[in-house]
């Protein structure tokens, strides 16, 4: 038994994780055993005080009883994926800002995406995109030429494994072939020379296979609907790996249930794996239990470089 000063902040969780005690009630139990009866332990800790603590062989043993609380089988669910026959309209809205020391500026773009799923191969699915209704807050002949060219895509075909995790992302057969005399009406609708240029990378990007996958992965739709959101979970906690910021920086993920009453729905929460001072990263997830696919989305992210701030605010909501 070893003898601890409560310190300021401290809690029966965080001096738990520190001495590996999987569930601190029996911190709180074991303390309340050895103490005097005016040092007993009701709810708060007290920072001063002191706090009994158990040793190696006492943790083990109480360890060995598995009954913490995240070890709870609601809280390390096998979360389904099965889409067969889903289809759901989403309304989607995108805000970003920038900001520094001397200036603030901001954008909000919605639009609304059809998911339908069309097939299985093997131990892979199928699914079709159409985005539509786009709208944005600063909006520019540019930006509108850019949601007019996606839409002239429709629909966009993304290939999942059987979790539910992005394979490949291309078009239908139909849209490639016809890709030609797309791109002239789109022109005819713009007919200048910074239309053309646009129009020539969009030509280069759409039917260069690779490229077209690459860069669609990184969609902010598609990143954020098809994640690895079924990885497995262990002591109540699974991992995964998304993208923030304008690069596509790198972030690894830790995702927990929100709860373990869930019926029909379940909600995930994702957080950063790891303390860092320049990146922020907050997810929320409504899936429904039965098909494991996505209800609702929520997702607050930022990143600071060389003196910038880019934040994020990312929302889909089922429309039907």
């Amino acid at each position: 038994m070893m003898v601890h000063f409560i310190l300021f902040g401290e809690t029966l969780e965080s001096i738990s994780e520190e001495i590996h005690l999987e569930n601190p009630k029996y911190l709180k139990e074991f303390h309340n055993r050895h103490c005097a009866k005016g040092d007993l332990i009701d709810h708060q800790l007290v920072p001063g005080k002191k706090l009994f603590i158990p040793d190696t062989d006492t943790v083990k043993r109480y360890n060995s009883r598995n009954d913490a609380p995240f070890k709870h089988p609601k809280l390390n669910p096998e979360i389904p994926f099965n889409p067969e026959n889903f289809s759901r309209i989403y309304s989607v809205k995108n805000i970003e800002r920038e900001e520094n020391e001397s200036s603030r500026k901001s954008n909000q773009l919605t639009y609304t995406v059809s998911v339908k799923w069309i097939r299985i191969e093997e131990n892979t699915h199928v699914f079709h995109l159409f985005k539509n209704n786009f709208s944005e807050e600063n909006s520019s002949k540019m930006a509108y030429l850019a949601s007019e060219s996606i839409k002239a895509l429709n629909p966009i075909e993304v290939t999942t494994d059987g979790k539910g995790e992005v394979i490949k992302v291309g078009l239908t057969e139909h849209t490639i072939k016809n890709f030609h005399a797309i791109k002239e009406r789109l022109f005819d609708f713009f007919p200048d020379q910074y239309a053309k240029i646009y129009l020539d990378e969009f030509e280069f990007a759409v039917l260069n296979e690779d490229v077209f996958d690459a860069r669609m992965k990184e969609d902010i739709f598609i990143k954020n609907y098809f994640p690895a959101l079924r990885n497995g979970f262990i002591n109540g906690t699974s991992h995964l790996r998304q993208s923030i910021g304008e690069n596509n920086n790198k972030v690894d993920l830790q995702q927990k249930v929100k709860n373990s009453d869930y019926k029909e729905e379940i909600t995930l929460l994702q957080q950063l794996n790891s303390d860092d001072s320049n990146k922020n990263f907050n997810g929320s997830y409504t899936l429904y239990w039965s098909s494991g696919m996505v209800k609702s989305i929520e997702i607050q992210s930022s990143i600071s470089q060389f003196g910038v701030k880019y934040s994020n605010l990312f929302l889909v909501e089922e429309l039907a």
